[in-house]
């Protein structure tokens, strides 16, 4: 099943944007469409490999300090 997920990483107490760098570094997958944009990063791609990249995504930030990852997945969008 091919699914779409928008994410976005918000570091906490941190000064700059490595966290969220490494996030978006951590997404690209062969066979995953990343679109980054300037609030959150589209992904588009089989359902297991979107929510594997996901996790890798999260724990890239976390490495980096305090973070919050926001996560919308759809199945129907887009249709």
């Amino acid at each position: 099943m091919v699914i779409s997920a928008s994410l976005a990483v918000y570091p906490m107490g941190q000064r700059d944007f490595r966290a969220v760098d490494a996030a978006i570094e951590a997404l690209r997958a062969p066979g995953l469409e990343v679109s980054v944009g300037p609030m959150h990063t589209m992904v588009t791609g089989e359902l297991r490999e979107v929510f594997e990249a996901m996790a890798r995504a999260f724990e890239a930030a976390a490495e980096h300090g305090g973070v919050v990852m926001t996560v919308t997945a759809s199945n129907a969008c887009p249709v």
